[in-house]
């Protein structure tokens, strides 16, 4: 079955929930029945914003009440497809990580259609400056953003003064990057400081390729990525980031080096900022003297130019809760949402410059000038843009990528294997 004909047969079988979902927040709000929501999500005891929507939420309702179903965030998008394969009804709310898994949700038909629900609630997608947009397929949107993240780089200052090394900037280039790894690594064993550490997505070795503006990554052609990934693994040849290996046998979260203490810097996105806040003031964290700066970048390309990640909400397209599930969606996707997502340190769907201000402006982030001017973005790129084929792109990325990165395959073939790979799916 294509897409075109998924998509139709979607649309009749979904006709009924299409009718129901522009009338929730009316019909819901007229009720006082009790409503228990399974909200699918990732990471509950790690991410900072979850419990304070949720009790924001009942705080108003009081006759709802949560059920988080933590799936992980390793293997998300496929734990919640797997759910709700067979039209299951044990979930209410699906949390969209990334845009491969939201395309195969829209592909699969699990998750319903809100245009027009988006439309009669008169919810102004202006305010989300084009994410909407860019959920949209084939003219209808699957999800409402509530988070949009974006890629940083976190550092360890004590690391850098210990080896007399002066201190990321805000428009440090990737070679500069490697060459402060590569001066900030030292010792031996358990007593052994990384320079940096490149997690085992794809994301940390292919992302940088991207903000060129001139490839994607599903476009079928890969060349453009070797000399990253001829970085990546210099880097590991010469011992400045964890091996790739270890990583990935140990499924060491990223999070776990770095709150050890023993990581010069950490590319990672802006969600990592709320979890370092709360891990130093648990004591759980010892980079207790750290700071960010903006993503490095190419030779030639604007400094503060980094990659975006969206995060959504949709409905399970079985939901036994549709009305109450969309009220929620449209609460913590919108202002009230925006602003408890900014006061746990984390950057909304919907922000501003007022919003950069608001985070930095929290109890344990870091006060010099280069973090607070991190939080101001220039020019995004989405990691992967919207492709109706995009779960099986990243089926092939992902696979290719672990080939390069334990050097079972030479970046020729694995060059050669992503074209092929690609092609054969379009």
């Amino acid at each position: 079955m294509n897409l075109k004909t998924t998509r139709r047969a979607f649309a009749l079988a979904t006709a009924g929930f299409g009718i129901a979902m522009s009338m929730g927040g009316a019909a819901f709000a007229q009720s006082n029945a009790p409503v228990t929501l399974k909200w699918a999500l990732w990471d509950l005891d790690k991410v900072a914003f979850y419990k304070p929507l949720m009790d924001a939420y009942t705080a108003k309702h009081p006759n709802v009440k949560f059920d988080p179903i933590d799936l992980g965030s390793t293997d998300y998008p496929q734990m919640v497809s797997t759910q709700l394969t067979g039209g299951s009804k044990d979930i209410d709310i699906v949390t969209i990580k990334d845009v491969p898994g939201y395309a195969n949700l829209v592909r699969a038909g699990n998750i319903g259609d809100l245009t027009d629900f988006i439309k009669d609630q008169k919810i102004d997608t202006a305010a989300y400056g084009g994410l909407v947009e860019a959920l949209t397929v084939n003219g209808k949107t699957y999800a409402l953003p509530f988070r949009s993240d974006f890629w940083v780089v976190y550092y360890n200052k004590d690391i850098f003064d210990k080896a007399g090394v002066p201190y990321p900037t805000n428009d440090m280039t990737w070679a500069q990057f490697d060459e402060a790894a590569m001066k900030i690594t030292g010792g031996m064993g358990a007593n052994k400081t990384y320079g940096a550490l490149l997690h085992i997505w794809r994301s940390t070795v292919q992302l940088p390729a991207i903000l060129d503006g001139k490839q994607t990554l599903v476009d079928g052609n890969y060349a453009f990525l070797k000399p990253w990934y001829e970085r990546a693994l210099a880097l590991q040849k010469n011992g400045a980031v964890p091996s790739y290996a270890s990583l990935k046998t140990s499924n060491t979260h990223y999070s776990a080096p770095f709150f050890m203490g023993n990581i010069g810097m950490l590319p990672m996105g802006t969600w990592f900022v709320a979890t370092q806040i709360a891990k130093v003031k648990s004591g759980e964290s010892k980079s207790v003297n750290w700071g960010i700066v903006k993503y490095p970048h190419p030779e030639g390309v604007a400094a503060g130019t980094t990659a975006a990640q969206i995060s959504g909400l949709s409905v399970n397209v079985n939901s036994q809760h549709k009305e109450a599930a969309l009220d929620f969606i449209k609460f913590a996707s919108g202002p009230e949402g925006a602003a408890i997502v900014a006061s746990t340190g984390t950057f909304p769907a919907i922000t501003s410059d007022a919003v950069a201000e608001k985070i930095a402006a929290l109890p344990g982030f870091p006060q010099d000038e280069n973090s607070k001017e991190a939080l101001k973005v220039g020019k995004t790129y989405l990691e992967m843009a919207i492709n109706p084929n995009a779960a099986r792109i990243e089926l092939v990325l992902n696979r290719v990528h672990d080939s390069l990165m334990t050097d079972n395959i030479s970046i020729d073939d694995g060059i050669k294997e992503l074209d092929e790979g690609v092609k054969a799916i379009k």
